[in-house]
């Protein structure tokens, strides 16, 4: 009775909806059409527009993109980019109406936090502009 009782009480502990994935329904309808700015560690990670077609352009410095895809992966979001032919997965909750993402490869405490959203799409002048 007391194993049932903890079990009850941590569970309701956790917010709403803290630990459901988000499907890719739900994703998609979260982020086409927004820039999404992520943080991890207290830094600024980098920064994800995501396009109409399930398609994302990623930058880690300004002025600098890479273009690529996402798609659903059992409960997982995975993304594609053209240099890079291996998919990066993340699982994806909301939290406090933020995203929150924790990629295959990391432990807890190493999440992804969005910290700021906008529909200014990102500068992305193209290779050798101005060259």
């Amino acid at each position: 009775m007391r194993k049932l009782v903890f079990a009850t009480l941590t569970l309701a502990a956790l917010p709403a909806g803290a630990e459901t994935p988000l499907s890719a329904a739900a994703f998609e309808a979260q982020v086409t059409g927004n820039t999404i700015t992520y943080e991890q560690y207290g830094s600024i990670f980098g920064i994800e527009e995501y396009l109409p077609g399930r398609q994302v352009r990623w930058s880690v410095a300004e002025n600098l993109c890479q273009y690529g895809v996402w798609f659903q992966k059992d409960d997982r979001i995975c993304f594609v980019y053209e240099d890079d032919p291996t998919s990066h997965c993340f699982t994806f909750r909301l939290e406090g109406g933020a995203l929150v993402a924790l990629s295959d490869f990391a432990q807890p405490g190493a999440e992804l936090r969005e910290v700021d959203r906008s529909t200014k799409p990102l500068s992305c002048p193209g290779p050798d502009v101005g060259v």
